[in-house]
């Protein structure tokens, strides 16, 4: 099932790569789709890749792939398919009984950049009901709003709510909320080598930044994510 969102965003795109032979800018499709910002596209391209209508290609401008297309859009646009015939409809189904969920509400700390650091974190803005299945046992966990795109291509856009699992530590390659020099808080992945650390966005547009281990305080390790279309 794809929202109409997603469906148009999918037929602007088909239309013109069939008319020009390269998909469109983002400006282009945020202006197609009357969205305000870019980071809206972000969240629609992510969602039809992961619904495997789309495929995008690292370390190339505009590389964006139609793997496969609704049976409702075709070369001439968008039909809606209508089946005809007088079948009686099928019988009501029962309802399927709802189960309890575990779930828990956690406070979002404000924002946390995925691009240039912010200041650091030190309020709580709201809260958000989190699954248990996406926290860890021991320990605690906090929220952030993400801010920037500069983790797009490890699956986090502008506005999305990272859960945070709070510890001072992590693995190299582990996507972290960093402290910076104890006055900027950043999202990035976490490289160490002797006694620097690297904090590695996951954009080419944005470079990585090398401190020394003294100047890195990691502030948690991101655990899940919520995404809101």
């Amino acid at each position: 099932m794809l929202t109409r969102k997603q469906m148009d965003l999918l037929e602007f795109i088909h239309k013109r790569m069939q008319k020009d032979g390269v998909p469109p800018s983002f400006d282009e499709m945020k202006e197609a789709l009357d969205l305000r910002s870019k980071s809206g596209i972000h969240r629609l391209i992510t969602a039809l890749e992961e619904r495997g209508f789309i495929r995008r290609l690292a370390h190339r401008a505009r590389a964006i792939e139609i793997v496969r297309l609704p049976d409702s859009i075709d070369a001439g646009g968008f039909n809606p398919r209508v089946i005809e015939g007088s079948a009686p409809p099928p019988p009501p189904r029962e309802a399927l009984p709802v189960s309890k969920t575990d779930s828990h509400s956690l406070p979002i700390m404000g924002l946390i950049a995925a691009g240039t650091p912010i200041e650091a974190i030190q309020h709580v803005t709201s809260h958000v009901a989190v699954p248990g299945g996406m926290m860890h046992n021991q320990g605690s966990h906090y929220a952030l709003e993400v801010k920037g795109d500069s983790m797009i291509e490890a699956g986090i856009n502008e506005g999305d709510i990272v859960v945070i699992h709070e510890q001072s530590d992590a693995e190299n390659g582990d996507i972290v909320v960093a402290l910076v020099e104890d006055q900027e808080a950043t999202l990035k992945r976490l490289r160490k080598k002797g006694s620097a650390i690297a904090l590695e966005a996951a954009n080419p547009a944005y470079e990585t930044r090398v401190y020394r281990d003294d100047q890195v305080k990691v502030q948690g390790k991101l655990v899940g994510l919520i995404r809101t279309y």
